[in-house]
């Protein structure tokens, strides 16, 4: 098997102009747990994740992804793909040192091809965390991220090639071709995906809930307290997920979803699904039908912060 160090998607972290009302919204709306942070810098955790904060939110002048964390086994890992990086010619930002964040941990930080900030870390000390009960709709921890690509295929094999993820499905159009590839790092059919878009940005961020009840009350009470609904309630083909997605604040694209399939590593071989069928897109049939107006609510806006280190 080849070089595979990364375990899981740790956090995402966002900058946004709308600052005040992004924080508001992970802790008032999205069931997020606000676990403090610093002068115009909030850090939110799932209740039911050992991860110290899932997500965080810093304010800026301008809409950004500021990074990616995904988690390695050990400080040796970490070292190991530092070194293969670097020997690569792939820009780090830091070398392996002990991190400043919550929870601490070892690791660095590197740009990806597009000039993303991606973040590998080990040993983070874990958080104090709980099970989430039946009918209790908050998200339980993080499940997946999805970028956008104006050259998608590089992109793929980039992250296979560096960082060890490993194709789970494609989606595909018969006049466009590949239109979203899904990449795992683990049993998880996917941690990551990465759309075709005209522009590179932030596509969406996953939020696993704890059962269909519990994403069906989320979902319902996103839609009641008038948060844009972009698509679902729905299941995808890809992954067997639910699906529904919601515009926060800034206008960057977030989902509620669960039970996302669980591969076997050693039988597991990568499927082609027709997004011109519908049962692609939504096996129930109960969201409306993918079009032109829902794909562009998931390009965001370019990411203006590509090359740039965060100033946090």
């Amino acid at each position: 098997m080849s070089f595979s160090p990364i375990t899981h998607l740790r956090h995402v972290d966002i900058a946004v102009p709308e600052y005040d009302k992004q924080v508001a919204f992970y802790g008032n709306n999205w069931g997020l747990t606000d676990v403090g942070g610093e002068s115009n810098l909030t850090y939110f955790a799932a209740e039911g994740s050992p991860e110290q904060y899932i997500v965080r939110v810093r304010r800026a002048d301008e809409k950004r992804l500021d990074l990616v964390s995904f988690g390695a086994a050990d400080p040796k890992s970490v070292d190991q793909l530092a070194d293969r990086l670097a020997g690569a010619n792939v820009t780090l930002i830091s070398e392996p040192d002990v991190l400043q964040t919550p929870g601490g941990g070892y690791g660095f930080r590197f740009f990806d091809l597009e000039g993303r900030v991606l973040e590998v870390s080990a040993d983070v000390e874990t958080r104090t965390h709980r099970k989430i009960e039946e009918r209790e709709a908050i998200p339980v921890r993080l499940s997946h991220v999805v970028l956008n690509s104006p050259e998608p295929e590089k992109m793929l094999a980039w992250y296979v090639k560096h960082l060890g993820f490993r194709l789970s499905d494609t989606l595909v159009h018969p006049h466009m071709g590949g239109l979203m590839w899904f990449l795992r790092c683990g049993p998880q059919h996917h941690s990551m995906a990465i759309a075709r878009c005209p522009h590179t940005a932030l596509n969406h961020v996953s939020f696993e809930m704890r059962g269909l009840d519990e994403y069906m009350r989320g979902s319902g009470r996103l839609i009641r307290a008038e948060v844009p609904k972009i698509w679902g309630p729905g299941r995808h083909r890809a992954g067997d997920n639910t699906f529904t997605y919601f515009h926060d604040p800034n206008g960057n694209t977030m989902e509620y979803t669960t039970e996302l399939e669980l591969l076997d590593e050693d039988t597991w071989h990568p499927s082609l699904y027709d997004t011109s069928e519908p049962e692609t897109s939504d096996e129930w049939g109960t969201a409306d039908s993918m079009n032109e107006w829902i794909s562009k609510q998931m390009f965001n806006d370019p990411d203006k912060g590509l090359f740039q280190a965060p100033p946090a």
